[in-house]
């Protein structure tokens, strides 16, 4: 590819006019703007969702209202929930979007699904009662001088460290 140096007074649609033939000239833009789209598409970081969110009916509203989004990537959805798991470990997603309809059996799930894929977020929904429950790990470590010495040593393995907030008896 040779590189030629261009007077000032050219502007960039005159030169490409001249080295393009005017029939052509929209293809080259358009050719232009489509590898610039897909360039600008590869750089921002699209946050992918799964879909497990019950009844259908509520699981297409989610979807309908996020598949639009430029930044966000619906990469499946669960119809069956005895698949859940399974489909997680699959496509890992950055958000899954649950139904909450029994808090307590979600909480468990939401565990056992944050233990084992600690940067994913969960997203339970309840729109009958209008609200919703945003689930995520946090890992926190913490560190404490250690006596370099056998009761040190002992003491620290003995230690029971309390957890952040926990209340103390």
């Amino acid at each position: 590819m040779v590189l030629h140096l261009v007077p000032a007074r050219y502007s960039a649609t005159s030169l490409v006019t001249t080295v393009v033939p005017r029939p052509h000239l929209n293809l080259v833009f358009s050719e232009a703007t489509a590898i610039l789209t897909a360039i600008l598409e590869s750089l921002v970081k699209r946050t992918r969702v799964l879909v497990a969110n019950r009844p259908r009916l509520m699981r297409e509203l989610v979807m309908a209202t996020i598949a639009d989004q430029p930044d966000i990537e619906v990469v499946g959805e669960v119809r069956n929930e005895s698949d859940l798991t399974e489909i997680v470990e699959q496509v890992q997603p950055d958000v899954l979007i649950i139904a909450m309809d029994e808090p307590e059996k979600r909480l468990g799930q939401c565990g056992f699904l944050l233990g084992r894929y600690p940067q994913m977020r969960i997203m339970a929904l309840a729109p009958e009662q209008n609200r919703g429950v945003f689930y995520w790990a946090i890992v926190d470590i913490r560190t404490k001088p250690l006596e370099s010495s056998e009761a040190g040593i002992l003491n620290a393995l003995r230690e029971r460290p309390a957890l952040v907030g926990s209340a103390h008896n």
